[in-house]
């Protein structure tokens, strides 16, 4: 007789289908002892160690994270200080600037002003000395022309210079009474 291959497999008839046969459950038994003693012994301390380096790298990153950003809270607050500072240096650098620009303006307008009053009180002067010198000119030529003119008319030369001199003074302070009326 043939033996088929299957009909080994086949189950006996008075065992179940769904319970596999003892010395299948003791080699699965054993094979699952060795399987999960060699997980519980490398493997999972190993899945631990990894899983608890990644947790402190995680924790490290975090704490690096929340001190980088204590940081950058720290250095924005330093620098808007400073360009605070820098504002209000610049406003008050302004404000000088614009005070000195205004003193520098009322002091050239002082010097002007006073070089103007120097210069108008100089030309009074030489105006003064001019028009002193013109009188006295024109006071020696009307005299001059005085005399002459009285000499023509009396009909001979005046030389007496004192008697001249009052004559021509006379004659200019009635002019000075005629013209300042």
């Amino acid at each position: 007789m043939k033996m088929n291959v299957f009909a080994a497999a086949a189950p006996a008839e008075g065992s179940a289908i769904l319970l596999p046969a003892v010395y299948d459950l003791i080699w699965g038994g054993l094979s699952f002892l060795i399987v999960f003693v060699l997980f519980w012994k490398f493997v999972l301390p190993r899945m631990k160690q990894i899983m608890e380096d990644r947790a402190e790298r995680i924790e490290g990153g975090i704490e690096r994270a929340d001190k980088l950003q204590a940081d950058a809270e720290t250095t924005l607050t330093t620098y808007r200080a400073s360009l605070a500072d820098a504002r209000q240096e610049a406003a008050e650098i302004r404000t000088q600037a614009q005070a000195d620009a205004a003193a520098i303006i009322e002091q050239a307008r002082a010097e002007a002003l006073a070089q103007a009053a120097a210069l108008a009180s100089a030309a009074d002067v030489a105006i003064a000395a001019d028009r002193a010198q013109a009188v006295s000119e024109l006071t020696s030529q009307v005299g001059a022309l005085a005399v002459e003119l009285a000499g023509r008319i009396v009909g001979e030369v005046l030389t007496d210079d004192a008697r001249v001199q009052a004559t021509v003074d006379a004659f200019v302070a009635d002019l000075d009474a005629v013209g300042g009326r």
